[in-house]
């Protein structure tokens, strides 16, 4: 992709994103001018991906400075502050839209001005995003070798360029493989309620020309047991002491992968580890009824049944092979894990 999923506008001081609701139907970059509409858009997942949302965080807290009338430092950074909480409790089971919006109110409190402030939060977010990148071709360059030639690759919900500001987590991985001449097949969960597979990680990897295949969720276990998978490589939204939390079904996959000898592996930034917190701590996001009642104006689920809709589900380390990030390839025993 040459657009980037979400990107700083230097001359109008806005936020530009790929509107990921549109797709693959539709595509979409909207120009964002408020905090609140920013909020929404995560909240809508017009926005979305581990990465992606660290960027368009602290974003937000730059957008909110520069927006901010405040003549006083001190006026400036309760208008801030108030700003970065509503962004981070947006989306709060994934931990790197709190990161991203610690990252740049950090700048923000350290100023001694408002109008330094306002550089300074800028300056920061604009760096972010273009750390992000880098970081996405290291974990590529780093994943790359965990697949073999020939190889089909299993993966859930959307780790690549959308998620990130380019190239991708886990889809960086096998960019960087197929970059290297390998012969890489995907196979892509669709991933429900809301396909992010079937919408956005087909719509990837057609554009880029990698051989890619669409199959539904509870289709994976199978193919594994007919030796269809070669290994399963996944995003990731928070990494604790003791799980991988990611989009819902991922703790499915694993399971299925570990019975069938299949590796599990995970590519994230060491910006997704949370090695202070436990399973059991975290809060996983209810998303809406509506996400798996209904389809457009079709009703799929009579009234009277109740819906249970979480967004991610908790992987034991136990169950993952590898973790790639952009130090390196993590192997159990994993040095940050722990019991709690």
């Amino acid at each position: 992709m040459t657009e980037p999923t979400i990107a700083w506008d230097r001359e109008s001081g806005t936020i530009r994103f790929i509107d990921q609701t549109l797709l693959p139907g539709r595509f979409q970059v909207v120009t964002c001018d408020s905090v609140e509409g920013l909020a929404r858009a995560i909240r809508r997942l017009e926005v979305r991906g581990a990465p992606a949302l660290g960027v368009a965080g602290g974003m937000g807290v730059a957008l909110a400075a520069r927006l901010s009338p405040a003549t006083t430092r001190e006026a400036l950074l309760r208008e801030v502050e108030q700003a970065a909480a509503d962004l981070a409790g947006a989306r709060p089971t994934a931990v790197n839209l709190s990161w991203g919006v610690n990252r740049v109110l950090a700048r923000v409190r350290e100023a001694p001005d408002p109008a330094g402030a306002r550089r300074a939060a800028i300056a920061e977010a604009i760096l972010m995003a273009d750390e992000d990148l880098a970081t996405c071709l290291a974990i590529g360059d780093h994943g790359a070798g965990l697949i073999p030639d020939g190889a089909t690759v299993l993966t859930h919900c959307n780790a690549g360029a959308l998620a990130c500001t380019g190239w991708g987590t886990a889809l960086g991985v096998v960019r960087s493989a197929v970059r290297d001449g390998k012969r890489v097949k995907v196979i892509a969960c669709e991933t429900r309620p809301l396909f992010q597979g079937a919408r956005l990680t087909a719509w990837e990897l057609s554009r880029d020309g990698i051989d890619v295949t669409v199959i539904p969720d509870g289709a994976a276990a199978s193919l594994m047991r007919r030796r269809r998978v070669d290994l399963a490589i996944v995003g990731a939204d928070r990494i604790t002491r003791d799980a991988v939390f990611n989009k819902i079904g991922t703790y499915m996959h694993a399971v299925c992968a570990r019975h069938h000898g299949i590796p599990f592996y995970v590519a994230a930034p060491l910006s997704t580890f949370d090695p202070v917190s436990g399973e059991k701590t975290v809060t996983v996001e209810e998303r809406g009824r509506e996400e798996v009642s209904r389809c457009g104006e079709r009703i799929l689920v009579p009234d009277g049944a109740r819906v249970e809709n979480p967004g991610f589900d908790a992987t034991p380390l136990s169950l993952v092979s590898a973790i790639v990030t952009e130090k390196g390839v993590l192997r159990p025993p994993y040095p940050f894990a722990g019991h709690g």
